[in-house]
């Protein structure tokens, strides 16, 4: 199960007795600022949470999965990473493999 932008929302309006309008306009502004900053190729960087990063992904050759005799030219493209910081890192390495989707 995923945590939506909603349920994040609730939690912490709950956890902060501030409104959910409120809340959803700090997140909503917080995201897209987010957004501005890779879109203009610039990394982001939470201390103790992680970076997101605008890396360069080179031309590769791919199949087309309905003619896989067929190769297709992948052009070079930019792309989002996430670095995951040392706590998140430490926590999701303690996660039982078998009990993920």
């Amino acid at each position: 199960m995923s945590l939506t932008k909603r349920d994040l929302v609730v939690r912490v309006a709950r956890q902060t007795n501030l409104k959910q309008s409120e809340v959803m306009d700090v997140v909503q502004l917080t995201l897209d600022t987010i957004t501005e900053e890779l879109a203009a190729g610039r990394s982001v960087e939470f201390r103790n949470f992680g970076v997101f990063e605008v890396m360069r992904r080179k031309e590769r050759i791919g199949r087309n999965p309905n003619e896989p005799a067929t190769e297709v030219k992948i052009p070079e493209r930019a792309v989002v990473k996430f670095k995951p910081g040392k706590e998140m890192r430490k926590l999701v390495l303690k996660l039982d493999p078998q009990d993920l989707p």
